[in-house]
């Protein structure tokens, strides 16, 4: 069974929705409840966030940046980023190439089940 597009729990302020990713891309939903952290991390994936509701704000590379509802923003591959919600909020990333720590967390068992 897959649980891919289903919600997983992150914390009690995070919980996201991986979606069915393409051959060299992939995107998921975080939801943020207010005050929800995001602590420190990098990885060498290019990332886009687009901040479908609410407003966040990153720390990106030591840089802080408030992203609001309709905005965008980019982290670079190998960047240091954490975010926090400053709000309840929903964002939408995208990650190329593919994430492949965060496939790991799906139980995929057939191929049918990718589809999109």
């Amino acid at each position: 069974m897959s649980n891919q597009g289903e919600w997983q729990q992150i914390s009690r302020e995070i919980r996201r929705k991986i979606l069915p990713p393409g051959e060299s891309m992939m995107s998921m939903l975080i939801e943020f409840k207010q005050g929800g952290f995001g602590p420190e991390h990098a990885h060498p994936h290019e990332q886009l966030g687009f901040v479908v509701k609410g407003k966040i704000r990153m720390n990106i590379d030591g840089a802080e940046v408030v992203v609001e509802e309709g905005e965008q923003i980019r982290v670079p591959g190998n960047a240091p980023h954490s975010v926090l919600a400053l709000e309840d909020s929903l964002v939408l990333e995208t990650f190329t190439p593919l994430r492949d720590d965060l496939l790991a967390t799906l139980q995929v068992s057939t191929e049918t089940e990718m589809k999109v």
